[in-house]
């Protein structure tokens, strides 16, 4: 989230779309009641299914699943055809003024660059033009047919509301009136916000998808201001958490990049890695990551790593060069044979896991499987799940039962940014330990081998620092710490001394040269001298828009709004001052600002406004956007793996022979599979029908936590199949009835809801049909529950995280036993 969930109290139109919040994010709605009760805020719910967030909705629309883009370039099309766009705000703090290279084309759905035998782009054919300065070149009458906005604009006219209809199936009077409510934000004295969800991101355009949101954001000023921004719903509690802390393999803590083994050593990494900005106003915060990675390095191997030895840049793991370690990428190389063992920590991957049938398959060829749970599931138990001889499984299976969130002391990151401490309720249950007691223990055995027997690649095993625990116990606090980072060495920053052990007390003191540590740079103030800043509790709040600055924790430095310099104008104060969220209150003297002083949350950097009362511009001030590398919120945004503008493509499955807006029927870099597990079909007459995939508001992901509940046994026992009183009666089945859902890739079992929830499509004058299905159910239990949604779903991923596009797939729905 660039904003927080408090926050979406003060706006005035919150479309949800990719997302049922009222449903998977209850307490948020609160937020979006609040909205509406107090100030009339409207709220727009666009979903293939009418679903409770739709039902509490001042105005409701269908779309079929994995039209998104199509409906959104719609949208901006709306806004710039209309101009309903912000001006100043678009011209002064997005790069709508900036002038694109000519070596940039779009035609027939693809960009400049494309390689179709290596199915990539050349990014650098999009690359802005730059002066003899290395700036980029500007327009800011707008009026170059090369610069951002009017490419922006060219690009979206094809997307007029009839076309768009034709796609998603949304009528056109519904197009418009979606269009004419948000544009309304567009003002200075109105926000709008987004809240979305895996509606957007499990496609193999997921990335573009929220490009595509945060385009019109930025053409109606809505980022940056209270009651604005782009807001991702996170799953669990600590997805955010887990993210940040570099769950994910492209990524070390705090988003900096993984480096491949092409990169021999600290020094190239930094100069390939770290963006470079000639512009005196772009700030370019990337520009400070070598302190950053230091610090992390530092954070590993502590008084192991040194300038003489890179580090222990050497000792980290290197991707190889154009490989990807996604979720999707390890079980296709797992289901090859490619390595031996597995951990599968706190996950059911045998449900959850796009394609399961592969899945499950690939789980079979390894030597061992370590799972780590809290109850027996699908992936423990996979050796003898249905059709599996467990005789003609080699895979050793060794399941290690773990203590509850409440069994358990730490944080969590929610998905506002906020760390919030929690502590331990009661104690764990029978044999049941803690993660991290379990991991503590696990990395010292694994050390004591290495030191007595060997092994290979010794250094970061020997090396690594690993003081978090004491009498054998995991101790949270020592890891927090870590995390927030040290002084290495005595210190002196302006006339003031920091001893070696102290903690560091903002990312701002970081050091390339060794001197500091950081677990994670963007965490660098969460647990200082001070204490542990994120086990605050007080609700005071000064700023009268719900910052709550003293509750908890939230990165960066406690900053409640990213780019929150964007809330106000060239002069520093609020574009509306009736919620404001920074501003400029630095002393004047001959109509120019003397002194620097910003009140409200803490500000996207500390520099003087743009402009000085009088009007006359400064040159020590910075854009808003401190993150990008020229300052500007990105309009046209190279470094997307599929284009500088987000694009429709179908799915890699649909109804369709014919991308209505382009020759490229599917995104042309989505990442597909070539194993015998992997199949794709479209238009095949034998899966007529779009599906989709969801959850429901009683199960906990695969229902590994809730499945056992007495009282969901009795409410929801079974796998459900929704679908339409139409197609019910096209194909003969009554509600309440068992069918067959089936896919290229497997069947699943389920009981037909038939409802007015789903309506079906008027897609190019075709009817199309679609059904959902929550993906909480497995074999293990109930015993007549049906297994997992997951058995149906592709495994093809979006080109830039891989992430599995299980919102829009083709299926066929039969009564059981037809």
């Amino acid at each position: 989230m660039t904003n927080h969930w408090i926050d979406i109290g003060n706006s005035d139109c919150i479309l949800i779309m990719g997302s049922n919040a009222a449903e998977n994010h209850p307490i948020s709605f609160k937020w979006v009641t609040k909205a509406r009760e107090e100030h009339g805020a409207k709220l727009i719910s666009v979903d293939p299914r009418f679903t409770r967030t739709s039902s509490k909705a001042d105005f409701y629309t269908a779309l079929r699943s994995g039209t998104d883009i199509a409906f959104l370039g719609g949208m901006i099309n709306y806004i710039l055809s209309q101009k309903k766009y912000f001006q100043e705000y678009v011209l002064e703090y997005t790069n709508a003024s900036l002038i694109v290279g000519d070596k940039y084309s779009f035609k027939d759905g693809l960009f400049s660059g494309f390689d179709p035998k290596a199915k990539k782009y050349d990014q650098s054919t999009w690359a802005f033009a730059m002066d003899d300065k290395g700036v980029p070149k500007r327009d800011l009458t707008l009026k170059n047919p090369r610069c951002v906005f009017n490419l922006l604009k060219q690009h979206y006219s094809r997307y007029q509301p009839e076309l768009v209809s034709k796609i998603t199936g949304t009528p056109v009077a519904d197009l418009k009136k979606v269009y004419e409510m948000y544009a309304t934000t567009g003002a200075k004295d109105k926000a709008g916000t987004i809240m979305y969800a895996m509606g957007w991101t499990q496609h193999t355009v997921g990335v573009q998808n929220i490009r595509a949101m945060s385009i019109a954001q930025l053409l109606l000023g809505n980022m940056g201001i209270a009651g604005g921004g782009v807001n991702a719903l996170r799953g669990e509690s600590n997805v955010q958490g887990s993210t940040d802390q570099a769950l994910l393999f492209h990524i070390w803590p705090g988003y900096l990049g993984t480096p491949n083994s092409k990169l021999g050593s600290l020094q190239i990494y930094n100069e390939k890695s770290t963006p470079k900005s000639a512009d005196p106003l772009s700030a370019n915060w990337w520009q400070n990551k070598p302190k950053y990675v230091v610090s992390f390095l530092k954070s590993m191997f502590m008084d192991a790593a040194t300038k003489d030895n890179d580090f222990g840049y050497d000792w980290m793991p290197k991707l190889d060069p154009g490989k990807s370690y996604s979720w999707l990428d390890i079980f296709d190389a797992m289901y090859q044979g490619k390595f031996t063992g597995f951990f599968s920590w706190g996950q059911n991957p045998a449900c959850s896991g796009a394609n399961s049938t592969k899945t499950r398959a690939a789980l079979a060829k390894l030597d061992w499987l370590v799972t780590v749970n809290l109850f027996d599931n699908e992936t423990a138990s996979f050796w003898k799940g249905p059709g599996v001889d467990p005789k003609q499984v080699k895979t050793e299976v060794f399941f290690l039962p773990c203590a509850a969130f409440m069994e358990k002391e730490g944080s969590l990151t929610n998905s506002g940014r906020w760390a919030q401490w929690r502590y331990k309720a009661q104690e764990p249950q029978g044999q049941s330990r803690p993660d991290g007691d379990i991991m503590v223990e696990l990395f010292k055995e694994i050390r004591e081998l290495y030191k007595s027997e060997g092994g290979p690649l010794p250094e970061p095993i020997l090396n690594l620092y690993w003081d978090y625990g004491k009498d054998g116990k995991f101790d949270a606090h020592l890891v927090a710490k870590a995390i927030n980072g040290y002084y290495t060495q005595d210190v002196t920053v302006k006339d003031k001394t920091y001893k070696k052990g102290e903690l560091v007390a903002s990312f701002a003191m970081l050091q390339a040269d060794g001197s500091t540590s950081s677990g994670n740079w963007i965490y660098c103030n969460s647990y200082t001298e001070q204490g542990n800043n994120m086990a605050r509790r007080d609700k005071s709040d000064a700023s009268g828009i719900g910052l709550y600055p003293k509750w908890s924790w939230c990165w960066p430095v406690n900053r409640r709004i990213l780019y929150n310099r964007a809330s106000v104008d060239l002069k520093g104060q609020p574009w509306n001052p009736n919620r404001t969220v920074v501003k400029f209150t630095g002393e004047v003297k001959d109509g120019k600002y003397a002194t620097s002083k910003w009140e409200g949350d803490v500000p996207d950097g500390g520099w003087f406004p743009m402009m000085n009362p009088d009007g006359s511009r400064r040159d020590d001030s910075k854009y808003p956007f401190i993150m990008q590398t020229h300052g500007f919120g990105a309009l046209f945004g190279p470094g997307r793996n599929d284009g500088p503008f987000p694009e429709h493509y179908e799915p890699i499955e649909c109804p369709v022979e014919k991308n209505l807006m382009s020759k490229q029927l599917t995104n042309p870099v989505a990442a597909t599979y070539a194993t015998d597990q992997d199949v794709y079909k479209t238009c095949d007459p034998r899966f007529p029908f779009v599906a989709t995939t969801y959850r429901v508001t009683e199960h906990w992901q695969t229902g590994v936590l809730t499945r056992w509940q007495p009282w969901l046994l009795e409410a929801e026992p079974q796998l459900f199949v929704e679908m339409s009183q139409q197609l019910a009666k096209l194909k003969g089945i009554k509600n309440g009835e068992k069918v067959l859902v089936e896919s290229p890739r497997g069947s699943v079992e389920a009981v037909a809801i038939v409802t007015l929830r789903f309506q079906p499509f008027k897609i190019g004058g075709n009817e199309i049909h679609e059904v959902g299905l929550p993906w909480h159910y497995g074999w293990i239990w109930p015993a007549d529950g049906g297994d997992s949604a997951n058995l149906l779903t592709p495994a093809a991923g979006d080109p830039n995280t891989r992430i599995p596009e299980t919102k829009a797939f083709m299926v066929n729905v039969r009564k059981k036993g037809a």
